[in-house]
């Protein structure tokens, strides 16, 4: 029997590290999503989060595949990195732009299109 090469180890390393990468990205979007946007939004992302008795202006319900499609994806993340005001939308909409990264934002952006089964335009 041969012994397996460094390089080898490396390669497999590699392949199952990226093979992965979705599935974290996604399991990082849902922690996000349950950790940040639930109290305005909901557990199902209807907008019915335990905050919304204490609102002015009741949250986007995330599940409206028609409303969800009017809005482009580059809307979205500016609405979640800058808040409800950098779109012309309710002040009661916080900015996360120091609380999550540009890539935790653009997968958070996919995980409410998964939440719609919407994209944009459809």
């Amino acid at each position: 029997m041969r012994p397996m090469r460094w390089s080898t180890f490396v390669t497999v390393g590699a392949f199952m590290l990226i093979s992965t990468i979705p599935a974290l990205a996604k399991e990082r979007a849902e922690d996000n999503y349950r950790t940040y946007c639930v109290q305005c939004h909901g557990m199902q992302g209807n907008g019915k989060g335990i905050n919304i008795r204490d609102m002015s202006v009741l949250p986007r319900d995330h599940t409206d595949a028609k409303e969800m499609s009017a809005r482009s994806d580059d809307d979205i993340f500016k609405v979640i990195k800058e808040g409800g005001v950098a779109i012309n939308k309710s002040v009661l909409m916080p900015a996360w732009a120091d609380v999550m990264t540009d890539e935790e934002i653009r997968d958070l952006v996919q995980h409410l299109r998964k939440l719609c089964k919407c994209s944009y335009g459809k």
